[in-house]
């Protein structure tokens, strides 16, 4: 199986006035192209900021991260919004949806900086939409949909790239439990469709659902098993 992320010793160190706080102290951790990860941990075990690293939005104090055999430490700003836009799929508790856009809208968003023609960008958009089950929302705001329906919108957003990781951050943790179940499902399927699924989340249900499950503590992975 191929090595999609590889972490040795990964290290992130926060300076709050005089005191400096150590998020990560030391993260060894390899994933594996189409794998089901959940990671866990209590509040302040790091995996917050180990998800905000996997997806490039932050980099690391000390340590290796190399992502699709690149070091992503060796990369520049444009390079990593480049590998932010077209290999990583985010899905976030809050859904971060354009308030004033529709549905379709702002699932098509991330295919504008990817400079895809207007046609192509609304085509690939309503694919999506209809495969979470949104095809009839597809002119909605999202104050005109429920929480299962935005999260939902969310999900085809980070798939609309093709990304080969999709990234979740506590997806189901605004949802009701039925609604939970229905995006779960949703993760399931495109996991079984070939892509890497990395989820954070403090609910042992959800995470039963991953095939693999490593915990953190302290800032660093204190187990590490395959559950599937």
């Amino acid at each position: 199986m191929k090595k999609i992320i590889e972490l040795k010793n990964l290290q992130k160190f926060y300076q709050m006035g005089q005191i400096t706080i150590k998020a990560l102290n030391g993260i060894d951790l390899d994933i594996y192209k189409n794998e089901y990860v959940a990671l866990m941990g209590p509040s302040g075990s790091g995996k917050s900021t180990l998800m905000n690293m996997l997806g490039c939005l932050d980099t690391p104090s000390d340590g290796i991260y190399i992502l699709n055999d690149q070091m992503v430490s060796d990369l520049s700003d444009d390079e990593l919004a480049e590998i932010r836009n077209k290999e990583i799929g985010f899905v976030f508790q809050t859904f971060n949806l354009l308030p004033r856009l529709s549905a379709i809208e702002n699932v098509a968003m991330p295919l504008i900086y990817a400079g895809m023609s207007k046609n192509k960008r609304l085509d690939r958009s309503e694919e999506l939409l209809t495969a979470v089950g949104l095809g009839d929302r597809l002119d909605h705001k999202p104050n005109e949909m429920s929480g299962g329906q935005r999260q939902r919108v969310a999900i085809a957003r980070a798939l609309v790239n093709k990304p080969s990781i999709i990234l979740a951050d506590e997806p189901t943790g605004n949802l009701d439990s039925k609604t939970s179940d229905e995006i779960i499902r949703i993760f399931t399927d495109i996991h079984s469709q070939g892509n890497t699924v990395i989820l954070v989340t403090h609910e042992e249900e959800v995470a039963q659902h991953a095939h693999r499950i490593v915990r953190l503590k302290d800032g660093i992975v204190d187990s590490d098993k395959r559950i599937k």
